[in-house]
């Protein structure tokens, strides 16, 4: 992270446009700085501190390092912001651009708000997230990984499509095909709504979750559920799946699953069809 014992420049209440402005830039401190329409304006910058910034820029830090943004704002003129750069603390931002950060390492965001979150987060890795909320967030962290997140609130179908090693605590997901092809996920006290969760995922583990949406973790490899709540349109769920499941609640249909064991209050239905396969390898129990 950026390193406040550099002697710095101070640039305050001013604004730059055009191409390249502070191109290559070092030991920067920005307040109250506005970018106007242009490109790459930061491009190659290291140790830059960026307060009550506004960016009407396009790609203003790109393989830039050591980075911190604060009480900033990105419009919708800012897009892919944020790519091919390492150590970024981002807090307290309003972030109206789509494509904010690809191909970043180690970025940590809090208290921030992104209300076009589309294709943000892609190829990164090593990133915190607290208290944050991504709206219009489809795609949102596609092959990311060693993501760690508290208090998240996303609205955005195909989230983490691809990811490894994540965790997520005390978040809401609203999210249709979420954790596709997703390995090694682990999700607590969180509310996940969305059908076609968590297909051909590999070690996905919810605890004290509660999941909606119809046709959940189907395809899946050594899934676990931890005393978690199914809704009642969580139906047709585990197909072709191996799962070890302790629900508490009522399940209104199991269809197929390929082995382990799923126990619920109780099951309305269970599909054990001729297009099922290992037959009898998954336990099936209720409390009633």
């Amino acid at each position: 992270m950026t390193d406040m014992t550099l002697e710095t420049q101070l640039i305050e209440n001013t604004f730059y446009e055009g191409e390249r402005p502070l191109f290559a830039c070092e030991n920067m401190t920005l307040e109250k700085v506005r970018f106007y329409p242009g490109e790459s304006a930061l491009k190659h910058s290291k140790h830059v501190v960026a307060r009550a910034c506004e960016f009407l820029c396009k790609y203003p830090f790109w393989h830039s390092d050591n980075i911190l943004l604060e009480d900033s704002v990105f419009t919708v003129y800012g897009r892919a912001a944020i790519w091919y750069t390492q150590n970024v603390v981002m807090r307290q931002c309003k972030v109206d651009a789509p494509k904010m950060f690809r191909k970043v390492s180690h970025v940590s965001v809090e208290n921030t708000v992104f209300s076009s979150a589309g294709e943000t987060f892609w190829w990164c890795d090593n990133i915190t997230l607290d208290t944050v909320q991504l709206r219009g967030a489809d795609y949102v962290f596609m092959h990311g990984e060693h993501i760690e997140i508290n208090d998240m609130h996303m609205q955005g179908n195909y989230s983490f499509q691809e990811a490894k090693n994540v965790v997520i605590h005390n978040s809401h997901l609203e999210s249709k095909d979420a954790f596709w092809e997703s390995e090694n996920v682990t999700v607590y006290d969180s509310v996940l709504d969305g059908e076609y969760l968590g297909w051909h995922s590999k070690n996905l583990r919810l605890v004290n979750c509660t999941i909606r949406g119809e046709q959940p973790f189907c395809y899946c490899e050594n899934l676990v559920l931890e005393n978690c709540v199914m809704s009642d349109d969580a139906e047709l769920g585990f197909e072709y799946s191996s799962v070890e499941a302790d629900i508490k609640s009522h399940v209104v249909s199991i269809k197929n699953p390929k082995s382990g064991y799923i126990r619920a209050k109780s099951v309305g239905e269970i599909i054990l069809d001729e297009h099922r396969i290992t037959p009898s390898e998954c336990t099936i129990e209720t409390e009633e």
